[in-house]
């Protein structure tokens, strides 16, 4: 369970603080649960995830997870002059896996279909290859709660397909908080719905009801 409290968010601009992106949003997610965020450009699904994930922090407000949270799929934590591979051990050994070392290597290296490129280093690599190597490094440890934002746009369309069938496949087991400006990804993917507008944030159990409420912003 992950609840969101009071929650309230605003960045620094050259003239002062800007406006509120999110302003007393409160939200309680239960686990094995997956949700997709909803909103227009600019209405704070990002921020909202990025703060859920612990990578970014409120202006006001709190954030507690009662779960093993991932950190962003196919993004950040890479050390752009080591090799793959490194980053790949690096991340086991934080999360203690010293002892199954070479099978989770060996999956990191089968999922992101990186090859030889698994030992150069990640500043050589392209955006989609840094995102599959993220996807794959996530995929690689047993969490709660995955969080995601634009994943599935992550490589070729094969690639694309498997990303897909790694998200059905954690239905079992795990929940998704997830991020997507393809609705059908959504609809594909999440049960549930958080519609962001005019920094609020809503919850609906039927994603579906959550784009209609989304839908009824829009201008005709």
């Amino acid at each position: 369970m992950i609840i969101v409290e009071d929650l309230h968010k605003r960045y620094k601009t050259e003239h002062g603080p800007g406006k509120w992106v999110l302003q007393g949003v409160n939200l309680t997610i239960p686990r094995n649960v997956n949700v997709g965020l909803i909103g227009a450009n600019g209405a704070g699904k990002s921020t909202l995830l990025s703060i859920i994930g612990g990578i970014d922090h409120p202006n006001k407000g709190r954030v507690e997870r009662r779960c093993r949270l991932s950190w962003p799929m196919g993004q950040g934590g890479l050390e752009p002059t080591l090799t793959g591979r490194q980053n790949a051990k690096f991340v086991c050994r934080v999360h203690g896996h010293q002892e199954d070392l070479a099978d989770r290597l060996a999956f990191v290296l089968d999922f992101s279909e990186l090859g030889e490129a698994f030992d150069e280093p990640v500043n050589t690599y392209s955006s989609g290859m840094r995102s599959r190597l993220q996807f794959a490094l996530s995929l690689a440890f047993d969490f709660d709660t995955y969080i995601s934002d634009e994943v599935t746009a992550a490589g070729d369309a094969a690639f694309r397909k498997k990303a897909a069938a790694a998200f059905q496949a954690m239905t079992n087991r795990a929940g998704l908080i997830m991020v997507a400006h393809d609705e059908g990804a959504l609809k594909q993917f999440c049960q549930a719905g958080i519609f962001l507008y005019q920094a609020k944030a809503l919850w609906f159990d039927d994603i579906g009801e959550a784009f209609k409420a989304y839908k009824d912003t829009m201008p005709t």
